[in-house]
């Protein structure tokens, strides 16, 4: 993380804070007006929409989107799109994936951000209401009790994260990028700096992936069993 913003200081915590906050919040408002379920829900989707095509189109302009090493095909990019589908649409399977992948892999950005700009330039707001916005539009998905995890979902996640790793993993070997940190980890401190280094972080990622998808499946073993 920059200096400018150090990691778990005061300015980071308080994003932390603000992210289930907000999601919590939402939720009170919908579960005491169902009326408002829904248009809390498209208003979510359709933010998470916009924040990611102005983000595309700045990208664009600034030449910052270029092929092959700066596509949007990291876990969180394909978040985004989930978050967005799950809330304008109720899509059960998008529910189903990004409730995994959006709380593990955005939540885990959030904690760790791997910033390119300086706090508080618009590359770096963007990071942080991106991954926020993922993070709060699921668990304001969940707590309203509009979507929930069906039974079976922490498997097919889990293997459609690894299947789309192995895909990625091809490009970042025949193009020499990064993306899902499969050749590199992150320049900035990131979890996966405690499971030593490559490829042996990538070894060790599975069950620690595994074990985050447990933990945020333990809410819903009862409709599992």
């Amino acid at each position: 993380m920059n200096a400018d913003l150090p990691l778990f200081g005061p300015a980071h915590l308080a994003i932390l804070a603000a992210v289930p906050a907000l999601a919590a919040a939402l939720a009170v408002a919908a579960r005491r007006r169902p009326a408002t379920r829904r248009p809390i829900r498209y208003a979510l989707g359709i933010f998470l929409l916009l924040n990611e095509v102005v983000w595309y189109i700045y990208q664009v302009r600034h030449g910052y989107l270029r092929f092959p090493g700066e596509l949007p095909l990291q876990l969180c990019d394909l978040a985004v799109w989930l978050a967005a589908l799950a809330a304008l649409s109720s899509s059960a399977w998008c529910f189903d994936l990004v409730w995994y992948w959006g709380l593990s892999g955005a939540g885990m950005a959030l904690l760790t951000p791997d910033l390119w700009t300086p706090f508080p330039s618009y590359l770096a707001i963007a990071f942080f209401v991106s991954h926020g916005g993922v993070v709060a539009t699921v668990l304001f998905l969940a707590w309203s009790g509009q979507a929930r995890p069906r039974p079976g979902s922490l498997w097919r996640a889990f293997i459609a994260v690894n299947g789309i790793a192995a895909a990625i993993g091809v490009f970042d070997a025949i193009f020499r990028t990064n993306y899902f940190y499969l050749r590199q980890k992150p320049l900035h401190a990131s979890a996966l700096d405690l499971l030593g280094p490559w490829p042996l972080y990538i070894l060790l990622a599975e069950p620690l992936v595994l074990l985050l998808f447990w933990i945020l499946w333990l809410p819903f073993r009862h409709a599992d069993g």
